[in-house]
């Protein structure tokens, strides 16, 4: 047997081990930043701070001048959604050549999973639970984009996310902020590399802070309001590990937090951020969130706005103008403090030498007439995450074995659904400059199989993905019947439903898509259900019904052949749930970490009203069950794994010794592959703890680990726990670890596993 120790910190530590603030606390730069601080003047200050989008135009009637001659003024300090070498060269070219300093721009967009090769939709990748892989793509990411002209990403997205119906949980890690944080140190190591100077380094954006992924009812740009001590506990932690990474950006987010609009709330942006996380890269305000300061009631008029954003701490203002037009003003009447103006172009020139744009402001143009072409490298590790990013939801046995993997050769498959050869739809809601003829279908990866395999495919699309036209109903069910099997490619469409203002007060399959599912499971042959969404769906009628489904969120470019691959067992499913999947909406917000009450439903049959008192005054609904359809951390595979009971170091172990860093417990178990495929399982680590100064969560997620296991093979995973993993936020708001009851499993999801328990004394 192998024995594999894993230290619990390492994927965190990770980060750690870059770079991280010393890009920024560089001497040659601070020399060269207050050197040119100096002779600048308050408009070429003003100026630094500025952000706008090439794509908004300028002229009569928008209130701007031409950008060409702002930028020569030194007015415009970045841009964003300029894309090309050619069309960035030559407004960076009047910058540095035409500009009284020379100070160069600098390009952004919105580059969230992937520039040119479109990887999985974040969600997806998160579901790999595979930081080294994440990191891979972020970088892929960073050398496509930074060859067009682009060094900034407004990315990652580390919003926890705990409500399905918010659109924009489809762009994070999920619901956990242990994964969520190594997540986020993943994507910051990608997109920057090894030294922020390099030319093919993308300055990353950690956004949106902070809290805007827990909207009130899920509807994008709501209010959020939650305790000091949740905020710091669940949402805080993504951030600070991208702060702790390097990340050269953090992004003000549009919500108010407990009262406050976040992109004027000096808690968090100073506070916290700054005085406490010791950042010192640049904040950017999200798109015109200065002048939504307005709507939000804590500014009259534009001049109060602007002056309350960067008195918090905020630094450039992205598209809204405010800072444009007042904070000169407003310094020269002394409303804003001359000094904390400069502190703010401080820390967006820093970037910009840590960057070294300066020294090299230009990007290399192709030559002409030379059409780019995605790399064969680039699409193979596309493919590889789309492969791992896809999670075996069921897989029910038919016929005396599963259903999946598909028998080779497959006689005849029908293929229905709105969702089996839409390549806009694979490339996710925000595919950069992804191209939908670079995608490969469903629909050509499956015939192509089958043509190889000398099977038949039927195909029949039988509805759109939002209509309530059942024209195409009999076709799909004529295919279904004359078929051995079918697969049914539903879901939402990711445009509209998906990513930003794209809430949703209903979680089941839009339009008319259930009944069509039900019209061909009516012809009783076996169903395989493959949902592509960006969030998960209240699919309880399938889940009941169908014997197979699959989870396939958006799987990018290489959709087709990591489907196909998969379904016919050449490549064994691994992904994992970052998402607790409801049965009804009216679960969410829902979420496997939460806190105990005391009134558990421990023991009581919830598959029923309840039928005396005893069932009735606990903590339930009357009409479903409070456990999610799946659990967050599931995800089958083709093989089956076991797990040996946990085992500890030591049973006690003094919370005095943990807070010293003198004491940890090692926490252990082996994993067998008892099936007769080879597989890959994410070990995954929880904890709890009983008799604190507050209520911790039932569990909470800790550690994890990928295996890859032979039949028959097993492996030794060891954690070690010691403070960072047993600390929280007690009654006293002291980040410590104290006295308790500790429970530790240790399994394949949050609901499974093997229990060990120790005690921390004082």
């Amino acid at each position: 047997m192998r024995q594999v120790f894993l230290v619990l910190s390492a994927l965190l530590l990770m980060a750690a081990t870059t770079s991280a603030h010393s890009e920024f606390s560089n001497p040659g730069i601070e020399r060269r930043v207050d050197e040119l601080l100096r002779r600048m003047t308050l408009d070429e200050k003003v100026g630094q701070l500025v952000l706008y989008s090439a794509g908004v135009p300028t002229g009569p009637g928008t209130g701007r001048a031409d950008y060409r001659e702002q930028v020569a003024k030194g007015q415009i300090g970045s841009f964003g959604n300029l894309t090309g070498a050619a069309a960035t060269n030559a407004l960076q070219k009047i910058a540095v050549e035409k500009s009284r300093l020379g100070i160069p721009l600098l390009f952004g967009i919105d580059v969230i999973h992937g520039y040119h090769t479109v990887f999985p939709v974040p969600l997806g990748m998160a579901s790999t639970w595979d930081p080294r892989l994440v990191e891979r793509a972020a970088r892929v990411a960073a050398e496509e984009a930074t060859a067009e002209g682009i060094r900034w990403t407004f990315s990652p997205m580390v919003d926890i996310a705990r409500d399905a119906r918010w659109g924009r949980i489809v762009e994070g890690a999920g619901e956990d902020p242990y994964l969520g944080s190594a997540m986020a140190a993943a994507y910051v190591r990608g997109y920057q590399g090894a030294n922020l100077a390099n030319a093919d380094s993308l300055a990353a954006c950690a956004k949106h802070y902070a809290g805007y992924g827990a909207a009130e009812a899920g509807r994008d740009y709501n209010a959020a309001d939650m305790s000091d001590r949740t905020l710091r506990q669940i949402y805080l932690p993504p951030f600070e590990s991208a702060v702790n990474a390097g990340a050269a950006s953090i992004m003000s987010s549009f919500n108010t937090l407990n009262g406050v609009p976040a992109t004027a709330d000096a808690k968090t942006l100073t506070e916290i951020l700054r005085e406490q996380w010791k950042f010192k890269g640049l904040v950017v305000s999200d798109w015109q969130a200065v002048a939504e300061l307005i709507p939000h009631g804590v500014a009259l008029d534009e001049a109060t706005a602007a002056r309350k954003a960067i008195l918090a701490g905020l630094d450039v203002d992205m598209e809204s103008g405010f800072f444009q037009r007042h904070l000169g003003e407003l310094v020269r009447t002394g409303r804003v403090p001359e000094a904390v103006l400069d502190e703010a172009v401080r820390r967006v020139l820093r970037v910009k030498f840590a960057l070294g744009l300066f020294d090299r402001p230009y990007t290399p143009e192709p030559a002409a007439g030379v059409p780019a072409k995605l790399d064969p490298a680039h699409l193979e590790l596309a493919r590889t995450i789309a492969e791992r990013s896809l999670i075996l939801l069921k897989n029910d046995k038919a016929g005396g074995s599963a259903l999946l993997p598909i028998s080779s050769p497959a006689r005849t498959i029908a293929l229905v659904g709105p969702l089996a050869d839409d390549a806009v739809n694979m490339l996710g809601s925000w595919p950069g400059k992804g191209e939908a003829k670079n995608v490969i279908t469903l629909k050509t990866a499956l015939a192509q199989r089958m043509q190889q395999s000398g099977g038949r495919l039927l195909y029949a699309k039988g509805t759109e993905i939002n209509s309530a036209s059942d024209a195409g109903f009999d076709q799909a069910v004529q295919a279904a019947s004359k078929a051995d099997l079918v697969i049914a490619a539903l879901g939402e469409d990711a445009p509209s439903m998906t990513g930003e203002a794209a809430s949703r007060a209903h979680l089941g399959l839009p339009g008319n898509q259930q009944q069509l599912l039900e019209a061909v499971a009516a012809t009783g042959k076996p169903v395989v259900l493959i949902v592509f969404s960006g969030r998960p769906l209240a699919l309880t009628w399938a889940a009941a019904h169908l014997p197979a489904m699959v989870q396939a969120w958006y799987p990018g470019v290489q959709a087709g052949p990591a489907l196909v691959r998969t379904l016919f067992g050449e490549v064994n499913f691994s992904g994992k749930l970052t998402v607790s999947v409801p049965r009804a909406v009216g679960q969410e917000p829902l979420y496997y970490n939460a806190l105990p009450t005391g009134r558990p439903a421990n023991g009581i049959d919830l598959t029923h009203p309840p039928a005396n008192s005893a069932e009735k005054y606990v903590s339930r609904y009357i009409d479903e069950r409070n456990s999610p359809l799946f659990p967050f951390g599931f995800g089958l595979s083709y093989t089956q794994f076991a797990y040996a009971p946990v085992k500890l170091s030591k049973t006690t172990v003094s919370a005095n010794a943990l807070n010293s860093g003198a004491a940890s417990v090692m926490v252990s178990a082996t994993v067998t592959n008892t099936g007769t495929r080879a597989g890959r399982e994410i070990v995954q680590l929880y904890l709890g703890q009983r008799g604190t100064s507050v209520a911790r969560p039932i569990k909470e997620l800790e550690g994890f680990r990928v295996l890859e296991l032979a039949p028959g093979e097993s492996q030794r995973v060891e954690f070690k726990l010691s403070r960072d993993e047993l600390a929280f936020w007690n009654i006293d708001m002291h980040y410590v670890a104290e006295p308790a009851e500790v429970s530790v499993w240790i399994g394949p999801n949050s609901a499974e596993g093997q229990m060990a328990r120790f005690t921390i004394t004082r």
